[in-house]
C-alpha cells in the first residue's frame, strides 16, 4: 500500500478525503474534489492512494478524526461493502463507491457509512447527454460496473437489456438484480453478434472491445464508452463517424463524483466545474 507523501491533514485537524484503489495513479478524482472544494472555498485536502482488497479495511481502522471520506475505485467496490452501514441503493448493486466517516459534519458519531454514486452517475450522465428514453439496451463487461449500470438502466426506463460477457456463468448473478428491477435480461457469450439497440455500455477495459468497435456502433444509436484516457477510443469514433450520441467516462466520473462530493461536503457543486478541472487534467496528461 502507497501513499502521497505528507498525508496532509493529519496534524492539522483540517478534513481530508481520499480516492483508493488499484491502480490509481491515473485517478482523475482528485483533480475533480479539489476544484469542488476551491469552489466552495472549502480548506480541505483530496488525496489517493494504492490500496488493494485484502488492504482496505486496515486503511480505513488508521484513519483518524481529521479524515471525511473515501472515493472507491476497483477493486474495491465490493469489499467496500464490509466496511460499515450500507445504504440501500449500494446493497441493491452489489457494490460502493462512496465511504463517508459519521453522518453531518462535526458530529462525534464517525460510523462509516457506505453509498453508490455510480447509478446515480450514470442516470444524469445519460439524461444530460441526451440518452434518455431508451428501452433497449446492451451493456459489454459483467462486473461491479455492470451491476451499477443495470441498475441505472432500469431508473432510466429500460426494460430489455443484453449483457455480454466473455464468462457468461459470471454474468449470471445478473440475473436475480434483473428480477428485481423488473428488466428482461438476456445473456450472451462475447462471440455472438450483437443485436440492434438503443443504447450501448461498454464497461470493460482499455481494447478489449476495440476488435468489435465498427459491428457495435453499427448497431447502437447511443454508445456509452466508460473509458476516458485515452480517448476516443475506437467505439467512440466509429460511433461518431455514423453522427450517434457518444458519451464517455468522463461524463459518468464527473456526474458520481458531484453526488459523492455532495454527500461528504453537504454542499452542492455545479458539474461545468468538475468538467473544466477534468479536462484540464487530461490535456496535461
Amino acid at each position: 500500500m502507497t501513499a502521497e507523501p505528507g498525508r496532509p491533514g493529519r496534524e492539522t485537524g483540517e478534513r481530508v478525503c481520499a480516492v483508493l484503489g488499484s491502480p490509481i495513479a491515473h485517478s482523475l478524482s482528485p483533480a475533480l474534489h479539489r476544484a469542488a472544494y476551491a469552489h466552495l472555498g472549502l480548506d480541505w485536502h483530496y488525496e489517493r492512494h494504492e490500496v488493494v482488497a485484502d488492504e482496505v479495511s486496515g486503511f480505513v481502522a488508521g484513519c483518524g478524526p481529521d479524515w471525511r471520506g473515501l472515493s472507491m475505485t476497483m477493486p474495491l467496490k465490493e469489499a467496500a461493502l464490509a466496511l460499515g452501514e450500507v445504504d440501500d441503493l449500494a446493497r441493491l448493486a452489489g457494490a460502493s463507491n462512496t465511504l463517508v466517516f459519521g453522518g453531518a459534519l462535526g458530529g462525534a458519531d464517525r460510523s462509516p457509512r457506505l453509498f453508490n454514486t455510480d447509478v446515480g452517475g450514470l442516470v444524469d450522465a445519460l439524461t444530460a447527454g441526451g440518452a434518455a428514453g431508451a428501452r433497449r439496451a446492451t451493456v459489454l463487461g459483467s462486473g461491479a460496473t455492470a451491476r451499477s449500470t443495470l441498475v441505472s438502466l432500469a431508473r432510466l426506463g429500460v426494460d430489455e437489456v443484453t449483457v455480454v460477457a466473455r464468462t457468461p456463468a459470471r454474468a449470471a448473478v445478473l440475473v436475480p438484480l434483473a428480477e428485481t428491477l423488473g428488466v428482461r435480461l438476456r445473456l450472451q457469450p462475447w462471440e455472438e453478434p450483437v443485436g440492434p439497440n438503443d443504447l450501448l455500455v461498454s464497461t470493460v477495459n482499455a481494447g478489449a472491445a476495440d476488435d468489435r468497435a465498427e459491428e457495435l456502433a453499427e448497431v447502437s444509436r447511443c454508445v456509452f464508452d466508460v473509458i476516458y484516457h485515452p480517448w476516443p477510443t475506437p467505439l467512440a469514433q466509429a460511433a461518431a463517424a455514423r453522427d450517434r450520441v457518444v458519451l464517455n467516462g468522463l461524463d459518468l466520473l464527473v456526474h458520481q463524483a458531484v453526488r459523492q462530493i455532495e454527500l461528504m461536503t453537504e454542499a452542492s457543486v455545479p458539474a461545468a466545474v468538475l468538467y473544466r478541472a477534468g479536462h484540464a487534467a487530461l490535456a496535461v496528461g
